[in-house]
């Protein structure tokens, strides 16, 4: 069969039984698996589910799975880019998937635009993609994407995967994440990943420099942290700052 899309088939059965016990850990009714590929985790996870959805653009991949799970009724087919499928359709799962690569972030964005009826996502992304998603503060992988999934999920490292896992094998490595959306989630958080967007905008400038264009000056120059550089503050700070800021420029124009 060939290959296409830029795909490398996770091979190693105790890999995939650890991905398909972190996203149906606790019993889960429905899954939703993104690319199933061959199916080798689609026979795992179909073990541990009540049901699953599995969403794959190859046609002759699907065709394979058609074929390959024609006897399961708990399998159930859908042709076509997960970026375009209504992922809401779907009443309350899991999402699980080995991610291609060139399109890891939408597919995480995604995700995160769901509501709480999806209360979590077991991803195997590439291991730069994972620690950029639970970095701290200070360290060189923490950016917009960090503040971003934070806000809506803990991020949970599972385990590290070798190029060696795969067929054919990848020139990277690759770590196995797990998404569990808060249950504190901010109502404004639409607000806030917009300004933490702005903040990042160039991520080695300050915040002086970076919020100049949407904030009255003297209140950026006002900030204790104005000299300091996004990837300095933690999350936490930087829905502070927001806050403070919105105040003091809804209070400067009425004034």
């Amino acid at each position: 069969m060939p290959r296409k899309l830029g795909q490398h088939f996770l091979v190693r059965q105790a890999i995939l039984e650890r991905i398909a016990d972190a996203a149906c850990e606790g019993g889960t009714p429905q899954v939703i698996e993104i690319g199933p590929g061959r199916g080798a985790l689609t026979r795992h996870l179909l073990s541990r589910a009540g049901e699953l959805h599995a969403i794959e653009l190859d046609d002759s991949l699907a065709s394979y799975l058609e074929l390959e799970f024609r006897d399961d009724p708990r399998f159930h087919l859908h042709r076509g880019d997960v970026l375009q499928i209504d992922l809401a359709q779907w009443d309350s799962a899991t999402i699980v998937g080995n991610l291609p690569y060139y399109i890891t972030s939408p597919i995480v964005e995604r995700f995160l635009s769901l509501d709480d009826r999806f209360p979590r996502a077991v991803f195997l992304v590439q291991k730069e993609v994972a620690d950029r998603l639970r970095a701290s503060p200070g360290s060189r992988d923490y950016g917009f994407l960090s503040v971003r999934t934070q806000l809506y999920c803990e991020v949970e490292l599972i385990l590290k995967v070798p190029p060696s896992s795969f067929r054919p094998a990848p020139k990277v490595d690759s770590a196995v994440v797990r998404l569990k959306r808060r249950t504190d989630v901010p109502e404004n958080v639409n607000s806030i990943v917009q300004f933490a967007s702005r903040c990042f905008v160039q991520k080695r400038k300050t915040l002086r420099n970076n919020l100049r264009y949407f904030y009255d000056q003297r209140l950026i120059d006002s900030l204790p942290e104005a000299g300091l550089r996004a990837e300095q503050i933690p999350i936490h700070q930087l829905i502070e700052l927001h806050a403070k800021l919105e105040e003091k420029q809804e209070r400067l124009a009425r004034d």
